[in-house]
């Protein structure tokens, strides 16, 4: 399968450490997540996409009809598609395709919990930056147990309501995944306790 996605690819060069994938937010391109990730997994191997959907030249991973408004068909479609993506990918450079650890922010995110929702074997353990409900389905029971995921969001964000996080905490622990939800003094935009969580919690992963 051709690799579908325009993206950037960079081998690890510490083999215990588990690939990411970066996935960038609204009006991002591949190139948004990687120094965070250098941070966060300096030794990891690094697969990050550009969406390929465009909201007026913005680049998403899916569209939206309006702010919070997703239409489940398309996103479902697209899901489908990133993550056959990321399949290929691991098959084209060798990378181990059960231990990727996504890394996404606000729309990244979001198509990184919609994966964990509908394509659970793509990930092994996801980090979740400003994500909300965009498929209100539980995931399978049983189908993200051992997985992980990290959940960060912003107590005074905009574009987030307040209730969508814990609601998408239940969603995927209805799968069996072990979530942490966090809620840090910010808005839509990262600050440093972003890092300093996101690291302590890369530090514990058992991936």
């Amino acid at each position: 399968m051709a690799l579908s996605y325009h993206h950037v690819f960079q081998p690890g060069t510490d083999p215990t450490a588990a690939p990411m994938l970066l996935l960038h937010g609204t009006g991002g391109d591949e190139n948004d997540l990687l120094p965070l990730a250098r941070k966060l997994a300096p030794g990891a191997a690094v697969l990050s996409p550009r969406g390929d959907v465009s909201e007026h030249g913005a680049r998403r991973f899916f569209a939206r009809l309006a702010e919070g408004v997703f239409d489940p068909i398309e996103v479902t479609r697209r899901t489908h598609a990133l993550a056959d993506f990321v399949q290929a990918a691991a098959a084209h450079y060798r990378f181990d395709a059960t231990r990727v650890t996504a890394l996404g922010f606000s729309n990244g995110a979001n198509i990184a919990a919609t994966l964990l929702q509908l394509r659970p074997a793509t990930l092994g353990a996801a980090l979740l930056l400003r994500s909300m409900v965009v498929l209100d389905t539980p995931a399978a029971p049983g189908s993200l147990t051992g997985k992980r995921v990290l959940m960060l969001n912003g107590s005074a964000d905009p574009i987030v309501p307040l209730d969508h996080p814990p609601r998408l905490a239940a969603l995927l622990r209805a799968g069996g995944a072990e979530v942490t939800q966090t809620f840090v003094h910010a808005s839509h935009g990262l600050i440093a306790s972003d890092l300093t969580a996101a690291t302590a919690w890369l530090a514990d992963s058992s991936l």
